[in-house]
């Protein structure tokens, strides 16, 4: 087997390998680690980090980052919980107009970055801020309740009774994911951007409208996370996914993407999501404090960056 060969198994691998042994270990510490109870239950709890990360996987593979969908993510949850019991729309009427209000933000982050000439990171911490503002200004900072009972059941039901449905549609996502990276134009240009964005546009690539399509959907998938995080919180909540930004592109990077672009996959974000959620759920476990959880996975996020800039040093 070559050199580069064996490099380029391992470093699809790696992830995957680096999860086997994780589950090793804690199963090994922990007896209720490997019930299936505990497994759906990491399953549910990654539901929303992962869905976000997939979007944010569009946007590293071109060559960005999005720093916005977690407030993207508020705001589409919170667009949703009033337009329904506020507005008094029907549900389904309300779910889109919350994934509509997720991808306006996206798409306004996409004119900012093609047309308005901002660095992605200025871009999407604006929004951030304008994004987590709105939710704020549209519930009045209080919590908007009772949703749709539909939608409660999809962020807190099960399929047959042991089936969790957030797991369901995390499922679902991850299939949409993998079939537009690998099965559709845009993806191929978003592999083609990240690369290299110059040499894409000479070879007849439209660089602005595919910039303007990967914040879109990476702006889409938030709303997708915030209407089924609100329905797992029964009420839209202005201040839920804070932070989840960081987590979500932590598991792109510890799933093998790489941040210069041009990089990653809807498996290796999906591998990368597990790893959290099972470093989480096993510290919780063991009762490690909340505290340390944060040093560990910060420390993980950290090796997953400094192994990236290795590679990319190395080539």
């Amino acid at each position: 087997m070559s050199r580069e060969r064996l490099r380029g198994l391992l470093s699809r691998g790696g992830p995957l390998g680096g999860l086997i042994i994780l589950c090793i270990v804690m199963a090994s510490l922990s007896p209720v680690f490997l019930t299936f109870n505990n497994l759906f239950n990491v399953g549910t709890q990654i539901a929303v980090i992962a869905i976000l990360a997939f979007g944010v996987t569009f946007v590293i593979i071109s060559g960005g980052i999005d720093l916005s969908v977690g407030s993207v993510l508020a705001l589409s949850g919170i667009v949703f919980a009033w337009s329904s019991v506020e507005a008094s729309m029907p549900w389904p009427v309300a779910v889109a107009a919350g994934l509509g209000a997720g991808g306006a933000a996206g798409l306004v982050n996409g004119l900012l970055i093609a047309y308005g000439r901002l660095p992605p990171f200025i871009a999407t911490l604006a929004m951030l801020s304008v994004a987590r503002g709105l939710a704020l200004v549209i519930s009045g900072g209080t919590p908007i309740n009772p949703i749709p009972e539909a939608i409660q059941t999809l962020g807190a039901g099960d399929l047959f009774g042991f089936i969790p449905l957030p797991v369901i549609v995390l499922l679902f996502m991850f299939a949409l994911t993998a079939v537009i990276l690998r099965s559709t134009y845009p993806g191929r240009c978003m592999y083609a951007i990240g690369g290299n964005e110059e040499a894409s546009g000479l070879s007849g690539i439209n660089v602005i409208r595919q910039k303007l399509f990967v914040y879109t959907l990476s702006g889409l998938f938030a709303g997708v996370a915030g209407v089924l995080s609100t329905g797992r919180l029964a009420s839209g909540q202005p201040q839920a996914g804070f932070t989840f930004e960081l987590d979500a592109i932590a598991a792109v990077v510890i799933g093998g993407a790489s941040l210069a672009g041009g990089v990653g996959s809807a498996s290796g974000t999906f591998v990368g999501a597990l790893i959290l959620g099972v470093l989480r759920n096993g510290l919780n476990l063991l009762n490690v404090s909340s505290f340390w959880q944060q040093v560990i996975i910060g420390t993980v996020i950290a090796l997953a960056v400094m192994t990236d800039t290795l590679r990319r040093r190395r080539k």
